[in-house]
């Protein structure tokens, strides 16, 4: 496995990334990671290098250009893109891109996955990323969703959510269902209902915020589920 950082443009920002590649040097699929509210930290590394393991190329793309060192910190990195949708879109295709033009990636075989606020951008991808064979998303805000959005979507997406989530309240995923069902999405979603937010998040408990806890099954299961999407839609390592 080789890993690596990368520094790159997006969206009037110089970001850098996190690479790791699988391949042994051979063309393979492509994943992108999108982070969490705080930025690209340990937590999506780690989940690259899992994929890499698998004998994929991931990359960890930075969305912000800086990481958050507190809670508070985090919210106005969030809501500069999801206030701007085309800014937000541009980081997204910025890491896309760059993705792409890594030597072993195949460009026809590409899938993106997300946590938290990259879960939610997950959502936002799905009306657009034409590119993209799936999309996962793990536990996601759901905050803010529209009531109807007739853009169609264009790619199969995969929705990991914990029934104890305060960021995915019932109607809110209600809202998301009848979207997705509105638009004749090919959409699974899952609701895990032992687990709250950030479920995949080891070091979460360190922000003490009510059901804001890793849960090791659901972590597990949800990442089986993934995998089995990834070899239904992007085929043979």
């Amino acid at each position: 496995m080789q890993t690596k950082d990368i520094t790159y443009q997006g969206g009037g920002k110089t970001l850098t990334g996190y690479l790791a590649d699988g391949s042994n040097g051979k063309k393979t699929a492509g994943i992108l990671l999108c982070h969490q509210g705080g930025g690209l930290r340990d937590h999506e590394k780690d989940r690259a290098r899992m994929l890499a393991g698998l004998g994929y190329v991931a990359f960890a793309c930075d969305m912000y250009g800086t990481v958050a060192t507190q809670m508070a910190d985090a919210y106005p990195l969030m809501n500069e893109l999801t206030s701007d949708p085309k800014l937000w879109q541009a980081r997204v295709q910025a890491g896309i891109d760059t993705l792409k033009a890594q030597a072993n990636v195949d460009p026809s075989r590409l899938a993106a996955i997300g946590f938290c606020f990259g879960g939610g951008t997950m959502i936002q991808m799905a009306r657009w990323a034409r590119e993209m064979k799936c999309l996962v998303a793990f536990h996601p805000g759901m905050q803010g969703l529209p009531e109807e959005d007739d853009r169609p979507v264009v790619t199969k997406i995969m929705i990991h959510g914990g029934q104890k989530d305060p960021l995915i309240p019932a109607d809110a995923r209600e809202r998301f269902l009848k979207l997705m069902a509105d638009a004749g999405a090919d959409c699974i979603y899952v609701n895990h209902a032992a687990a709250g937010h950030s479920f995949t998040d080891k070091t979460v408990a360190q922000f003490n915020m009510p059901n804001f806890e890793y849960h090791e099954p659901t972590d597990r299961r949800s990442w089986a589920a993934m995998r089995a999407l990834f070899d239904e839609t992007l085929g043979p390592v």
